[in-house]
């Protein structure tokens, strides 16, 4: 069974990414999540909380493992000895990009494919980025991430 790599910011991890780590779990031998640690956005929580948010959310998976990274994707990939790269789609419009990702990736790394995961129907409207913003203004975030997670984020904004 091949390695699959799973990249993003996660800043912070939230039930939609756990969804994909899990289901992506279920058919690879291994899964590595890599935290991007210069992501172009403004992040709430630095490498060691993101990495360390993430890795409890997946420590009941065997085959589930957590690192930083930076550079390209697919350079991650080739480095782990992954041979795909998992995705998360909400929407429409994550289609897209990843759609453009996925070709500028098999172009600098043809030996690394790309594996996307629609997400469930009750992550789809989860973001980080929205989520962050509900969290600053007051809101609940605690039925989107996992209780530490809502810990971490209420600790930050609070």
């Amino acid at each position: 069974m091949a390695s699959a790599l799973y990249p993003g910011s996660f800043d912070p991890v939230t039930l939609g990414h756990l969804d994909v780590a899990s289901r992506a779990a279920a058919l690879f031998e291994k899964v590595i999540v890599a935290v991007y640690s210069r992501p172009a956005k403004d992040l709430a929580f630095n490498d060691e909380e993101r990495v360390d948010m993430f890795a409890k959310s997946v420590s009941h998976l065997p085959n589930v493992e957590v690192t930083i990274f930076d550079g390209l994707v697919v350079r991650m990939a080739q480095k782990v000895g992954a041979t795909v790269i998992v995705r998360g789609l909400r929407s429409g419009a994550d289609f897209d990009y990843e759609y453009d990702m996925a070709f500028m990736n098999r172009k600098l790394a043809p030996d690394v494919d790309m594996v996307s995961f629609m997400t469930s129907q009750e992550y789809m409207f989860i973001s980080s980025s929205l989520l962050k913003e509900v969290a600053r203004l007051g809101g609940d975030i605690a039925s989107m991430v996992p209780p530490h997670v809502a810990e971490a984020v209420r600790t930050k904004f609070a």
